[in-house]
């Protein structure tokens, strides 16, 4: 079972993918995720130049040990280039193991512990009677939760709004980030304000809950975009419409903040889709700061490193609500629905659709049906990628809007 090759294959069908794909000597294929939107050459280079290398000839099986060679051997540790790189390899490599004992990877890490993943769609609308005809689209589609974005008076375009402009006339939820034509490809810079944001806001909610009833589960991504007495009272101001939580309302990368916003308000949140360590939540955890770990397989290490995060989270009964918006490929999306499925305290899966190019590239067998997904019973991932699809895709830069306050300074998200 040694390595024989390692190709890093860069493809931009709607947006850009890395992946890298380990074949054995005997012949079994191995696909891992590496996609850091923005950086994608970054990654790609990471792997192709430093990590490939050191894969020829190694044993296949021996997953735990490639995963502390790759992280300790390299000196530098973390950091999103180096944690989306390992990721690839690990997850390739459970793809190997799976496939070799000829079961899916969820049978590996312990088995079934649900019929499926609870999944949320993402429903917005640049003003309420879009959100709510957009909430309706996804109910009819089979979600059974939904997470509400919506456009904020005054201000021109938002984040995470799928009919904002994104560029070159796709779907912002396939493409978030921008492409510029006939020019140099810069980021789209956007304008914010918080304090109509919080003032618009509950209302959205409100208007939701009247339409929809306090039944459905609902979500709001707040996008890093508040202080933490921002995010605290937007938190109280929400509480009487009872949401699923709230994601991301304030910056990650500090972590006392969390205290903040938990002594105000009775709102569950989540966190976690730009960390990619388990250091980046051990305060968090210990503390019960948050209801729910948003990391995804991609950017956290790979289902060696997700599986060991989730385990302590499972300590303080804080669940799983892995990062799966389409910059994550159907190779990641795919390994972390085996993992949700195995693991005892799965939350929630974020799920947006891929678009028919991207499935063109990457052929899945993993399911959506009553709101649930399941990854399938085909060995491994249950993921497969057509080369000559992917080539036929090259790449394009692309990145993700910056926000600027009304006087120009750029603004935290």
């Amino acid at each position: 079972m040694n390595i024989e090759s390692a190709e890093t294959v860069v493809t931009s069908p709607g947006r850009n993918f890395v992946t890298l794909r380990l074949v054995t000597a005997d012949g079994v294929t191995g696909l891992g995720d590496a996609t850091l939107n923005g950086r994608e050459l970054a990654v790609a280079s990471y792997l192709r130049d430093h990590v490939a290398p050191l894969l020829i000839g190694r044993d296949a099986r021996n997953i735990e040990d490639t995963w502390q060679y790759l992280y300790r051997g390299a000196y530098w540790r973390r950091g999103p280039v180096t944690m989306a790189a390992i990721a690839a390899v690990d997850t390739a490599l459970w793809d190997i193991k799976a496939k070799a004992a000829g079961m899916p990877l969820y049978q590996l890490l312990g088995g079934a512990s649900r019929r499926g993943a609870l999944a949320y769609g993402h429903a917005s609308g640049r003003d309420v009677p879009e959100l709510l005809d957009s909430v309706r689209a996804h109910l009819a589609d089979g979600y059974r939760a939904i997470r509400v974005q919506t456009g904020i008076p005054g201000l021109d375009s938002v984040y995470g709004v799928a009919s904002s402009a994104a560029g070159s006339g796709e779907r912002y939820d396939y493409e978030p980030a921008r492409r510029v034509t006939g020019g140099p490809v810069l980021p789209v810079e956007e304008t914010w304000d918080t304090r109509a944001y919080l003032r618009h806001v509950p209302s959205v909610f409100e208007a939701v809950r009247e339409e929809f009833g306090p039944e459905l589960p609902l979500l709001h991504d707040g996008h890093h975009r508040m202080t933490p007495i921002q995010a605290a009272k937007l938190g109280k101001s929400l509480e009487p419409y009872d949401l699923f939580w709230l994601e991301d309302a304030t910056p990650g990368e500090d972590q006392a903040a969390l205290r903040l916003i938990r002594q105000h308000t009775t709102t569950p949140l989540a966190i976690g889709e730009v960390f990619n360590s388990v250091h980046d939540y051990t305060t968090l955890l210990a503390e019960r700061l948050i209801d729910y770990v948003r990391s995804a397989v991609t950017h956290t290490g790979g289902v060696t490193a997700m599986k060991k995060l989730l385990d302590m989270a499972a300590v303080y009964g804080i669940r799983s609500g892995m990062h799966g918006p389409t910059d994550i490929s159907p190779v990641g999306m795919a390994a972390q629905l085996h993992l949700g499925l195995a693991v005892h305290n799965f939350g929630i899966q974020e799920y947006m659709r891929h678009s028919p190019d991207s499935l063109e590239v990457f052929r899945t067998s993993y399911t959506f049906e009553d709101g649930l997904l399941h990854p399938s019973d085909t060995p491994g991932l249950g993921v497969e990628l057509d080369l000559d699809a992917a080539g036929s895709f090259p790449y394009e830069p692309a990145y993700l809007p910056v926000n600027r306050l009304a006087d120009g300074t750029v603004h935290d998200w």
